[in-house]
């Protein structure tokens, strides 16, 4: 049995994709600039990338099937972890003077606003 995706879950998980890719560019990009400090941040890029991407595939699963509770309760807990992910990057990011950084931290608290809004109706119905 499939489960209807609503409009805010379906902006969820395309907001979730455009960040792992975001993600992605900012990490090429701290490796570029260098330094131990874009280093460090390069490879939190690299996890918040990967954290957008299992966040927004499991939205997709979570939806695509009448999930159990279970997983509806770890999907909450992905959005949770994810929003926490992107609020520390966008910190770290907010910190540089760079433009495309501060971009991206704005992109990222927007993200973890919008997971952290979708995780009661991830366990709403399940």
């Amino acid at each position: 049995m499939t489960r209807q995706m609503s409009s805010q879950m379906r902006q969820c998980i395309d907001m979730g994709n455009e960040c792992h890719n975001m993600c992605e560019q900012m990490m090429s990009h701290c490796m570029e600039m260098g330094g131990d400090q874009m280093m460090r941040m390069g490879m939190m890029m690299m996890s918040c990338a990967d954290m957008c991407r299992m966040t927004a595939d499991m939205m997709m699963r979570c939806t695509s099937m009448r999930a159990d509770m279970d997983m509806a309760r770890m999907c909450a807990r992905m959005c949770d972890l994810n929003a926490d992910m992107m609020m520390q990057c966008a910190d770290m990011c907010g910190q540089t003077n760079d433009p495309q950084m501060n971009e991206a931290a704005d992109m990222m608290m927007r993200c973890a606003e919008m997971c952290r809004a979708m995780m009661p109706e991830m366990t709403q119905s399940a």
